[in-house]
């Protein structure tokens, strides 16, 4: 091949990469949730540029960090997004805009690597990400060819690659943010009252497809007036929050916790038969016994808790409604069996 041939031959290359990058780019330039944005985008790196580790860093502690975590499963996080110490990431990347490119001593990158594939990438490309000015992560190419991702190789179109990745994540973390917003109760951060019907009804047409459990709790806080009177509405609010905040902690992945009006919670337990939500409902009572909400100056206001539990019923046309209902007329005769009549309102 003579030099001619061969210019004409590297034009053709870069205008094949060139191409490339614009399809990952018109891909997914569109998507407005994180689960299909991270998917789409690696796949298309790792299919269109044949590379086959691709994934992103992010730094911890940062609001797109915290929104992608409560946005996409555990398992499609681990095999695409690892997180990293902001000042550790800062340390690796540097703080230019520049993509690194990396393909020797790699083990003093491993903390950038996932773990599954740090024996098998030889070089690395890293293509640091922004959001509002502030550098946030890095988009990561690794290949078990050591001379995939040399240092001095042009990387004007990883650099392109990156602004555009950071535009889409600004663009996906603000539609994310609306539906966070929307979906939320403001004050606990629960699911609000209309999604946890959205959600129920789900559960129950799987628990009568599936013949499974479901059983759900309603939960209501005893005294909740008198907190408010007594230590007032930012005091009664802190209480709102920390017993939303206990709740999620004491339920499982798969459950569900919603705030529902005021004082009252809606627990979604699917899989789960009435005697495990009895004995849940007394591991809870039994928690907010011993662990007081602590208050300025030193008091603490106990919390007690009352429940009302209804599950779904072979044989039954039960609905998300109905189950709602027996919820609320358990919870009702709990309260009037701990405090009589006036107890109940």
């Amino acid at each position: 091949m003579n030099h001619l041939e061969k210019i004409i031959e590297t034009l053709k290359k870069n205008q094949e990469i060139a191409r490339a990058f614009f399809e990952i780019e018109a891909s997914v330039l569109s998507v407005l949730n994180f689960r299909d944005f991270l998917e789409r985008l690696l796949n298309e790196i790792r299919e269109k540029r044949h590379i086959p580790y691709v994934w992103i860093s992010l730094t911890q502690k940062g609001d797109i960090s915290d929104m992608i975590k409560k946005s996409v499963s555990p398992e499609i996080l681990a095999d695409r997004v690892n997180f990293i110490e902001k000042d550790l990431f800062l340390k690796l990347a540097g703080k230019t805009a520049s993509p690194i490119l990396v393909n020797d001593r790699l083990e003093n990158y491993h903390v950038l690597i996932p773990q599954h594939c740090r024996e098998a990438i030889k070089s690395l490309a890293i293509a640091p990400l922004t959001l509002d000015g502030e550098m946030i992560g890095s988009l990561n190419n690794g290949d078990e060819s050591v001379s995939r991702y040399r240092p001095g190789m042009d990387t004007t179109l990883l650099k392109q690659l990156a602004t555009i990745v950071s535009i889409c994540l600004s663009n996906v973390m603000a539609h994310e943010k609306l539906n966070f917003l929307a979906s939320r109760d403001s004050l606990t951060g629960l699911l609000n009252r209309r999604i946890l019907e959205q959600i129920l009804k789900r559960e129950v047409e799987r628990a009568f497809r599936y013949k499974t459990p479901l059983t759900i709790v309603f939960v209501d806080i005893d005294g909740f007036k008198k907190v408010n009177d007594q230590y007032g509405h930012r005091v009664g609010d802190d209480f709102l929050k920390y017993v939303a905040n206990r709740l999620l902690m004491m339920t499982r992945g798969s459950d569900v916790v919603a705030r529902f009006a005021g004082d009252e919670f809606i627990i979604v337990l699917p899989g789960t038969s009435c005697r495990y939500a009895q004995e849940f409902a007394e591991r809870m009572q039994a928690y907010f016994s011993n662990h007081p909400l602590a208050v300025d100056g030193g008091a603490s206001i106990p919390v007690s808790l009352s429940f009302g539990i209804s599950y779904v019923e072979e044989g039954t046309s039960d609905s998300a409604e109905s189950l709602l209902q027996r919820a609320d007329k358990m919870l009702y005769e709990a309260k009037k069996n701990k405090y009589g009549e006036q107890g109940t309102s």
